[in-house]
């Protein structure tokens, strides 16, 4: 048929290629810190992460579906380092009793770890070096594990559990650099207290994130941030900056405001001055944004609310791309360890596709690596080819009657 000639076999399956990406050192130094492995003879830390990373990237809906599936690979779970594949009840037993925060760290870790690979671009006509975004989504649960997702139900129906993945993302990287999982009835402001700015980022988020002594707090400590206000605020006007009449096709900025907020702290009323900008986009929307820098233009901060909308891509990608619909345990600790091994492979998806500087979108490279996951081809030829050329046939492919009956018969 004229194919192309050109090999890209390796002697390594794809996932074995995708594992090495890994630095083993930094989890092995983990597990002995934790004591991850003292209690087990068998079904290690690292062979969990491996069974669950494989099932995540082949998007398996079960534990015994993935545990079935490594099984018929027979010889090649050698090139993973495992002897066979583990038995569901041991697999089952593993999320169960070994505690996510092993996974957690590790996460954390491999976070820093890609930094310098990741942190390499930037965001223009931004004027941020540390520019973050922070947001959160929620993962429906068919059980009440995790509490809070829903409507109160009618006559005997339950109320599904949920969970909330609470997320900090580099902006010029398109990274996570910080998660939280918590039950989804947990309020969305409670996640800044555990938020770290260094002195001169800039943070962006909604307004669901309205908390104006946490504002002033950041404001004392040098940390900027842009978000919508309330509809509800109870801005008290001090001056209006800038006034202008948009015409009836324009957008942009029509109006900048010093306003002052109150807020309570040890039972005394203080005042948060800050800066209110009146936007408007090219659908005719109007936004309201607010701001405790008054250095950068009016421009500018609604440019970087703008930019907020990438975390919402990047929580698109993760149900997009990932099995979150379906959990391969219904405790809390499975349901954990599974979100953080997701959140693990989507980093590794991100640091393959810079490496490759493939030009493929992440939901392509995603369907390559799940359906070449255990194929001997190169890593990076699949994220940046992935098709395998033929040659334009010179003969007719219409076969004569007679011979298409020769070879029937």
């Amino acid at each position: 048929m004229g194919k192309d000639t050109t090999k890209n076999l390796v002697g390594q399956p794809l996932f074995k290629q995708i594992i090495k990406i890994l630095p083993r050192d930094q989890f092995d130094l983990l597990v002995n810190q934790c004591g991850s492995d003292r209690y087990y003879k068998s079904f290690f830390t690292w062979e969990q992460l491996i069974v669950m990373l494989f099932g995540i990237f082949s998007r398996c809906d079960s534990m015994g579906e993935l545990c079935d599936g490594m099984r018929a690979l027979g010889g090649k779970l050698n090139y993973l380092g495992m002897d066979s594949a583990p038995a569901k009840s041991t697999a089952g037993d593993a999320l169960r009793e070994r505690d996510n925060e092993i996974f957690k760290l590790y996460y954390f870790v491999l976070i820093k770890y890609f930094e310098p690979l990741l942190s390499v671009s930037r965001k223009e006509k931004i004027s941020f070096e540390k520019f973050y975004a922070f947001d959160s989504t929620t993962i429906t649960l068919f059980s009440d594990v995790m509490k809070g997702v829903g409507r109160n139900p009618k006559g005997d129906g339950k109320k599904k559990g949920g969970l909330k993945v609470h997320m900090l993302t580099d902006v010029h990287a398109d990274t996570a650099i910080f998660a939280k999982i918590s039950e989804a009835k947990m309020h969305d402001k409670k996640f800044l207290k555990h938020l770290n700015p260094a002195k001169g980022s800039m943070l962006v988020f909604d307004k669901a994130y309205n908390y104006y002594m946490q504002f002033a707090e950041w404001t004392d400590e040098g940390v900027y941030f842009v978000c919508r206000l309330k509809d509800n605020a109870k801005a008290e006007v001090q001056e209006v900056l800038f006034e202008k009449k948009l015409g009836k096709d324009e957008h942009g900025v029509y109006q900048i405001e010093h306003i002052h907020l109150k807020y309570k702290k040890d039972k005394q009323e203080k005042t948060l001055c800050l800066r209110l900008v009146y936007y408007r986009d090219e659908k005719g929307r109007k936004y309201k944004f607010i701001s405790n820098n008054w250095d950068i233009t009016a421009e500018e901060i609604a440019l970087i609310y703008k930019y907020r909308w990438s975390i919402e891509t990047t929580f698109k990608k993760l149900k997009q791309n990932f099995q979150l619909r379906y959990f391969y345990s219904d405790t809390e600790n499975g349901i954990k360890t599974q979100i953080w091994c997701t959140l693990i492979a989507h980093l590794l998806l991100n640091v393959i596709r810079v490496l490759s500087k493939s030009e493929k979108a992440f939901s392509t490279i995603a369907a390559l690596i799940r359906i070449h996951l255990i194929s001997h081809l190169d890593l990076m030829w699949v994220v940046t080819e992935g098709r395998r050329a033929y040659t334009k046939r010179s003969t007719n492919r219409n076969k004569s009657p007679s011979t298409v009956q020769m070879v029937l018969f």
